[in-house]
């Protein structure tokens, strides 16, 4: 095949040809198509794949990463101290787990959890934000939710009713029991759900009011909790439970990953409107040039040089638009990243600026997909050029 030949009808083919203006215009569409698609494509994957971590964050440390708790058997101190025994690179956080009412300008039911304040603050990020500045924790002490503290009118330092589901006698029938506490803080995990329905209290005195001597379960941060639950299960004792965060929230992220995959295919049908214009301008040049085509045949141009010509014609228009469109795409997220343009509520979305992470594998899954469909779409034009018949063509030439 002759290289020079090819590239300097390319060159000729790609300037601007008076006598057909609309091919020229149509190469231009389909170039400027190619490259919003490909731009939407990031900008709108990169948004995706922010709130997702966002929301994989908050709920990894709200749902913590590995959670051990009581099934058939119980959690205890033993079963902490062979989880440390095994695994001391691992930070523990044991709870006890109780459902409450708060009284206080009517009743809130909350989840609380008894847990040792210093050893929660390692492994919670959001609660340590919570209790930072609290030097001396009290042993009837409490953490609220935002949401809760906010909507209750509740102020630090006030004592409330707390009113335990657990029952005790009194006289001839029982009662639940209630305790005054007093509220030292709130956290705030941007999650309305936790926020208004989960409570801290110091585990001393969660044990204390239920009279408890055992473990709800113990919470568990590890470098890597896909592999090291595997690990954990192996070495506990039968009838003691072990659930990971993903685990706990698992139809949420399969959601989220569905819609991720459908706004891929919707706006790959950008690309695909895009490269429709390749094809139909590669076709339009082929039927304008057809008479030129069957000349070069005549003169001994071959018909893989002809297909050549015209499927790099296709590539040529179809990489520039992806260049153009990736780089379009790129300076749309350094803008949105480093400029506060969107503005989000945070009690919705549970941050107030919009996370933008485009991952690799997003943007190779962008590229590649948009290059096939661009060769795909310049195949069968430079096809149908090599298939010219040159006698029918020259015939009355």
């Amino acid at each position: 095949m002759n290289k020079k030949f090819v590239k300097f009808i390319i060159k000729r083919y790609l300037r601007f040809d008076r006598k057909h203006p609309f091919i020229y215009i149509s190469f231009i569409l389909a170039f400027l198509g190619i490259m919003t698609g490909v731009a939407t494509l990031m900008i709108a994957m990169g948004i995706m794949n922010g709130m997702d971590r966002e929301f994989e964050k908050k709920l990894k440390v709200m749902n913590y990463p590995i959670t051990v708790y009581t099934s058939l058997a119980k959690v205890n101190d033993s079963t902490l101290k062979l989880l440390k025994k095994h695994f001391p690179n691992f930070k523990y956080s044991p709870y006890i787990e109780s459902n409450a009412i708060i009284k206080k300008n009517g009743l809130n039911g909350v989840m609380l959890y008894g847990v040792d304040f210093k050893k929660e603050a390692e492994i919670n990020y959001i609660f340590k934000d919570a209790i930072k500045g609290i030097k001396k924790v009290g042993i009837f002490d409490v953490v609220v939710g935002k949401r809760l503290f906010d909507s209750t009118g509740m102020y630090k330092g006030e004592k409330i009713i707390m009113i335990f589901s657990k029952m005790t006698p009194m006289g001839f029938g029982i009662s639940p029991l209630i305790k005054k506490v007093k509220v030292i803080g709130y956290f705030n995990s941007g999650l309305v759900a936790y926020d208004k329905g989960i409570a801290y209290m110091n585990i001393e005195g969660l044990k204390r009011i239920l009279h408890q001597n055992y473990y709800s379960g113990i919470h568990i941060w590890t470098p890597n909790p896909f592999k090291d639950i595997e690990k954990i299960k192996k070495i506990l004792p039968p009838g003691i439970g072990v659930v990971g965060w993903w685990q706990q929230n698992g139809n949420f992220f399969a959601a989220l990953k569905m819609e991720k995959r459908a706004l891929f295919l919707v706006l790959m049908l950008i690309i695909i409107v895009a490269a429709l214009n390749i094809i139909s301008s590669l076709l339009m040049m082929i039927m304008s040039k057809r008479k030129e085509i069957a000349l070069m045949m005549s003169l001994g141009a071959s018909k893989k040089e002809i297909k050549a010509i015209f499927l790099r014609l296709g590539m040529i228009i179809g990489i520039a638009g992806i260049i153009s469109g990736a780089v379009l795409g790129g300076l749309g997220i350094w803008v949105l990243k480093t400029f506060d343009i969107i503005k989000l509520p945070a009690d919705v979305y549970g941050v107030s600026r919009l996370p933008i992470d485009l991952s690799l594998v997003d943007f190779g899954l962008i590229i590649i997909g948009a290059f096939v469909i661009i060769l795909l779409s310049s195949v069968y034009p430079a096809k149908k050029a090599a298939d010219t018949d040159v006698l029918e063509t020259l015939r009355y030439e």
